[in-house]
């Protein structure tokens, strides 16, 4: 029987050291050079070495391999869990903005997973609060130098933060910053902006502390609160009218910065620019830092228009009748960039924007749709040769939506030939697209 903090192995590259070494898929790694592996930072750290000696199990066996790893050369194992032992740190405050909190019931259990956890922050990016960090999590970070780390602030303002975040130890985070700093780690950071409550002087305080942090703080991201029908009573999502005030309020501090520290430091998500039908930055007014905050809501319309032209290759081979399908938030602009292709290709498209009536009709953006509301929302209408979907709808396991279906559920409900359409890319420069049925 597998033990409980093994790496369970499911690939091994062809010619690596691992592969010399005898490694198959099912093996559990347990330890390398006599050190046990807790999942796979200690895996990449570990593994670095010139002469490693591994010990895994297999068959309920433990067996011993060693092998000389040449220079530059991976160790080539991929694994089932990121963790070893299975279990990522929870978060352990109460948020009552926190997109959890307010999931609809019934869906995958791994939806409903608080996850604040240190280790898949540095991995992928995951945001973190620093409020469960015990001295060996600290001493970990130090030793192993787990950067980037990625924390959610939200505010600096000690009693703002804590009020937000209803737990005492939340108030602690210049501090904990400042830490981070002084150990040489890259922090991105966010602030999540809920109305009346870490806006207005408490923004403008939070900015000018993480600046004062800069470069160690690397930037900090600006993105409005985000709330289902299930969202505690006593909050509400920005007008837009308010909308326009933050983001000038965070252009203007983004202005000055830019003068002072060299690059923009404060960058507001698309939301705010799309909800005040304000013009889109340029690609230059994110430093080149999109690689690390597209997946915070920055700059990912610009990316789309600026990777419109391979896109409409992708796009002109699709049939000469189309629908695509996005979420409320998107729908103008991706009409203008319809009556474009219209005029480019003389095709005939149609723009439906999805009302979310899964999760309620305050959210309005494409990756949160379902299948259930698109198939909703093509009834009764001219669906044309094919429908094109959004890829950031597909994210979950086997390219399921949020609701646990798959495009074909779309295909089979409309009768209608459908497309899955994702962009790649670190940067506009190298922007391509794929699409499947």
């Amino acid at each position: 029987m597998m033990k409980d903090s093994v790496g369970v192995i499911t690939g091994v590259a062809g010619q690596s050291a691992a592969e010399r070494c005898g490694l198959k898929s099912g093996d559990g790694l347990i330890a390398m050079n006599d050190y046990p592996v807790r999942d796979v930072i200690d895996v990449q750290v570990l593994g670095s070495e010139p002469e490693l000696i591994l010990r895994y199990q297999r068959d309920e066996t433990e067996r011993t391999c060693s092998v000389r790893r040449h220079y530059g050369e991976p160790l080539g194992l991929t694994f089932a869990e990121d963790l070893f032992d299975g279990s990522a740190r929870v978060c352990r405050n109460r948020c009552e903005f926190c997109f959890v909190r307010q999931m609809r019931p019934g869906l995958r259990p791994s939806l409903y997973i608080k996850d604040d956890d240190y280790r898949l922050s540095f991995l992928h990016g995951n945001y973190i609060t620093l409020t469960n960090l015990d001295a060996a999590d600290w001493q970990r970070i130090e030793e192993q130098f787990l950067s980037p780390l990625y924390v959610s602030v939200h505010a600096t303002d000690p009693a703002v933060r804590v009020d937000l975040m209803r737990n005492p130890a939340a108030g602690r985070i210049l501090e904990q910053l400042r830490r981070l700093a002084d150990l040489g780690i890259e922090i991105h950071t966010q602030a999540v902006l809920v109305p009346g409550r870490n806006d207005g002087a408490h923004l403008v305080r939070t900015i000018t502390d993480l600046a004062a942090l800069y470069p160690a703080v690397r930037d900090v991201t600006v993105v409005p609160v985000g709330l289902t029908r299930w969202h505690a009573p006593d909050l509400r999502v920005y007008e837009d009218v308010e909308a326009a005030a933050v983001l000038d309020t965070v252009l203007a501090w983004q202005a000055r910065l830019r003068s002072e520290l060299g690059v923009g430091f404060v960058y507001p998500s698309d939301e705010w620019f799309l909800r005040a039908r304000a013009p889109l930055p340029d690609i230059t007014a994110y430093d080149d830092l999109l690689p690390a905050l597209i997946e915070n809501g920055v700059g990912m319309a610009r990316r789309f228009l600026d990777g419109w032209d391979p896109l409409v290759t992708v796009l002109s081979g699709l049939g000469r009748d189309q629908t695509w399908v996005t979420g409320e938030l998107f729908a103008p602009t991706l009409r203008e960039r319809a009556q474009l292709f219209a005029e480019q290709s003389g095709a005939r498209v149609d723009v439906v924007p999805v009302s979310n009536r899964f999760f309620g009709e305050t959210v309005t953006v494409a990756g949160l749709l379902t299948v259930e509301d698109v198939i909703y929302a093509l009834k009764a209408r001219d669906l044309g040769q094919s429908i094109l979907l959004p890829g950031e709808m597909f994210r979950g396991p086997d390219g399921c939506s949020l609701d646990g279906a798959t495009s074909q559920a779309v295909a089979r409900a409309t009768n209608r030939r459908v497309y899955v359409v994702t962009e790649q890319g670190s940067s506009a420069e190298h922007l391509s697209w794929t699409v499947r049925t």
